[in-house]
């Protein structure tokens, strides 16, 4: 079973003339530190700050750059509403709220509050 992708932004990139952080990346690895089966499920990979974002683009093209992206693999189950999305023939979700409804269901972790019932 291969292991779906997770890119993220560094913690700490440069950018605008200081040190910042992406808060939708910071809230994934809240989720991973609650949940480490889930942070050992996935391959993490960085990608710059600064578009185009190589990985990315290659996979999904110049219109699916958005960090945090979870690429799922092609053995991993499909859900209905946690944002899947397709492009390129890669199934994916690009933001934080639908991976947590995501990994809810695959993994039995609690579901982020507000985003109504799975």
């Amino acid at each position: 079973m291969t292991r779906d992708q997770l890119y993220l932004l560094p913690p700490g990139f440069e950018d605008n003339d200081r040190r910042e952080y992406c808060p939708e990346c910071a809230e994934i690895w809240g989720v991973l530190a609650y949940y480490p089966a889930i942070k050992e499920s996935v391959k993490i990979t960085y990608q710059p700050i600064a578009k185009p974002r190589p990985d990315l683009v290659t996979r999904l093209g110049d219109k699916n750059q958005n960090c945090p992206t979870l690429i799922l693999s092609a053995d991993s189950p499909a859900f209905e509403n946690c944002g899947i999305m397709t492009r390129r023939g890669e199934r994916f979700i690009n933001n934080a709220r639908d991976m947590g409804r995501y990994w809810a269901q695959r993994y039995g972790a609690a579901i982020p509050r507000g985003t109504g019932p799975l």
